[in-house]
């Protein structure tokens, strides 16, 4: 499973899609970032691969960051996947 992970303006919490395999994230991660870089859509539209009709709109211009990863089942692992500051 890998993760394609939206960073929101002023909000804490990230919108997170899920795709099976590695060649649909990165699909959907590149047309993303096509989107963000030519600045001339509004909103971008995701939709659900298991639930049909699940969707979800976002103004493109309050993303701020996207990041793709391999979602791991390691339930002993506390650390978010991501970038991080080490000081």
């Amino acid at each position: 499973m890998y993760c394609i992970e939206l960073a929101i303006k002023l909000s804490p919490i990230p919108l997170v899609v899920q795709r099976k395999n590695h060649e649909d994230a990165k699909r959907l991660y590149a047309e993303i970032l096509q989107i963000i870089q030519k600045n001339n859509e509004r909103f971008l539209e995701i939709t659900c691969e298991k639930v049909e009709d699940k969707k979800i709109s976002v103004l493109v211009s309050e993303i701020i960051a996207v990041q793709i990863y391999e979602k791991t089942s390691s339930a002993g692992s506390s650390k978010r996947p991501g970038f991080s500051l080490q000081t």
